[in-house]
């Protein structure tokens, strides 16, 4: 499951009295003016006048805080964490800047580190959504699975209109293989929300592996038509081409996918999963004997090892 983090943040401003000339008005000046950085897409313009700010109050919370928002857009996961971190020294129990740093940990491979913030959420508001959902994202990347539901479900109800955490809960059902669990609640979120691509794309990925290609492609293609952006929608369309013997075309997506995303493992072994298909031995041994080691537990990686190995 994708952390959208450009989805969830959120930019502080601080009200100044423009006719004053104090250096509270001042820096908050500058904050006011980074945020319209930030609004025109222009998060290196917003950092100077972050910057700015800081060095009228080297202390300034909120200052920090949009500043790692704006490490965030151009993906400086660590630079972000920093200034995240000083804003919660400067102000300690800040919900909105421990709920960011979580969230950067968590996509800079720190679980251990999202977790405890997570923790630290709750403690500081424990009828806030966001501690559940972090709770939630944290233990799925652990492979708690139990743990992520009951955050994902405690997320949820706290927050009943938000048909991503709908999908979250979904997600992990998936990933138990309780398909029929999975479906009961992708079809409460198709109510609350139709127009969300990640649910349907999660419809195809249950799809086919009931086996039900024609349905999978069906609904991949309806997430994409709601969000171009997504590498993994293109990969997850170009698998179910190859299982509807449309192998070229089924390759040229899995490629655009590895052009848009190439750390996603998935495409690889869709990759050697193409190469077994059509005959070639050593092409597909080259993609799917590093997936067997590397992830054991992948879906298809083993049987198409061993196809692979007999050809």
């Amino acid at each position: 499951m994708k952390t959208t983090l450009k989805t969830l943040l959120l930019l502080i401003t601080i009200g100044t009295t423009l006719s004053c000339d104090s250096d509270e008005s001042k820096k908050g000046r500058f904050l006011l003016k980074g945020n319209e950085k930030m609004e025109e897409n222009d998060p290196k313009g917003a950092m100077e006048f972050y910057a700015e700010a800081l060095e009228m109050d080297s202390t300034y919370a909120e200052a920090y805080y949009n500043k790692a928002l704006a490490h965030i857009q151009l993906n400086q996961l660590t630079a972000s964490i920093q200034d995240l971190s000083l804003a919660i020294k400067f102000k300690p129990g800040y919900y909105d800047a421990i709920f960011q740093r979580g969230l950067s940990y968590l996509d800079n491979g720190e679980f251990y580190n999202a977790r405890e913030d997570a923790k630290q959420l709750i403690s500081l508001d424990n009828k806030n959504w966001r501690s559940y959902f972090l709770t939630g994202l944290v233990e799925e990347k652990l492979t708690n699975f139990p743990e992520a539901l009951a955050a994902f479900g405690e997320a949820s109800k706290l927050n009943p209109e938000n048909s991503d955490l709908l999908v979250n809960q979904a997600t992990i059902l998936y990933y138990q293989k309780d398909f029929e669990a999975a479906k009961k609640i992708l079809s409460k979120a198709t109510t609350v929300n139709p127009l969300e691509p990640n649910l349907h794309n999660l419809q195809s990925m249950i799809l086919f592996d009931e086996q039900n290609y024609a349905g999978a492609l069906d609904a991949v293609e309806k997430a994409i038509s709601l969000d171009k952006s997504q590498p993994y929608f293109y990969n997850n369309k170009g698998l179910y081409l190859l299982f509807l013997d449309q192998k070229e075309e089924g390759l040229n997506l899995i490629n655009q996918s590895i052009q848009m995303d190439p750390t996603n493992p998935f495409a690889f072994r869709n990759k050697g999963i193409y190469y077994v298909m059509e005959g070639d031995k050593v092409s597909a041994l080259q993609y799917l004997v590093e997936l067997s080691q590397n992830y054991p537990d992948m879906d298809l990686v083993e049987e198409y090892l061993e196809k692979a190995q007999a050809l």
